[in-house]
């Protein structure tokens, strides 16, 4: 019986990583590639590394999302992406094509949307499926459990870390269901995301250790029962608004309407010549040699 392991590949997060992480690279024509370059190379490692047999991706859209509906100032801060990045991304789209990777994005959503639905069908349509979602970032831990881990990098692109329970536990002091909790009340600057003024992640640890979520906690706290230093008390009580709606915006849908089967993502079947000219195309002579390596995984 064959043993079947999925890879969800959050893709933009990879790309922005690999833009950062590696020395620029252009073609001779002065094509961009140094982002796919390095996305290839992770995607590439996670295939070996997991002895994977099917993959998909999953983009983010130019477009707003409910979330910046919900919280206008949602990824305010952050920079304009940069053209490197916004240039390379129909490159990768390109490079996923000729591998016969099916791609997923949907205006509206993130690809962290994509991914959580895609895990929930992934799930109900095999069972004893193993799924693997390989990220530039953690913000897809709250999805971790028995059937589902995050493949993630340490250092750079060439260092890999895999959260199962057990890490994610180590690490935050919290289950994996419980991140949401957690990121509600400290908060996430990179997406812009409030949380509770003060409440820094050891305190949201102990806390949603003690609470178990954010509405245990809320409900402790009306009836004046909370087990908690009084300044903790009033900053809480002060900040339940901002809580809950920091809690809305880092839950990852897992209803976004899209056709998924997990059939459509078996690996492999591609035409290594069509694969070999745009890596050739693209100037990725090292790479072509580890897609030899893929063909006989």
């Amino acid at each position: 019986m064959e043993e079947k392991k999925l890879i969800i590949v959050d893709s933009n997060s990879l790309l922005h990583r690999a833009f950062h992480a590696l020395p620029p690279l252009s073609t001779k024509s002065g094509v961009q590639t140094g982002a796919v370059y390095g996305f290839l190379l992770t995607l590439f490692k996670a295939i070996n590394d997991l002895k994977a047999n099917y993959v998909v991706a999953c983009f983010d859209t130019k477009a707003k999302t409910f979330r910046h509906e919900r919280f206008q100032e949602y990824k305010a801060q952050r920079p304009q992406t940069p053209d490197g990045i916004v240039s390379q991304i129909p490159i990768a789209k390109e490079v996923l094509g000729a591998f016969k990777i099916p791609v997923f994005a949907m205006e509206g959503f993130e690809a962290d949307d994509l991914i959580a639905t895609i895990c929930k069908l992934a799930i109900e349509q095999e069972k004893n499926l193993e799924i693997y979602i390989v990220s530039g970032d953690l913000d897809n831990l709250q999805l971790v459990n028995k059937n589902i881990k995050v493949y993630t990098l340490g250092k750079g692109i060439k260092d890999t870390v895999i959260y199962d329970r057990n890490r994610v536990r180590e690490r935050f002091g919290v289950e994996p269901e419980q991140m949401v909790d957690f990121k509600a009340l400290t908060g996430d600057p990179s997406d812009n995301i409030p949380g509770v003024e003060g409440i820094g992640k050891k305190t949201a640890a102990e806390i949603i250790q003690r609470y178990g979520s954010i509405k245990n906690l809320y409900d402790e706290l009306s009836t004046d029962t909370a087990v908690l230093k009084s300044k903790i008390k009033e900053t809480l009580k002060k900040s339940k608004e901002t809580a809950f709606m920091s809690l809305e915006l880092v839950q990852t849908k897992k209803d976004v309407d899209i056709d998924f089967k997990v059939q459509d993502c078996k690996f492999g079947n591609f035409a290594l010549a069509e694969v070999e000219k745009k890596l050739k195309d693209l100037e990725f002579n090292t790479l072509i040699t580890r897609l030899l390596s893929l063909t006989n995984n």
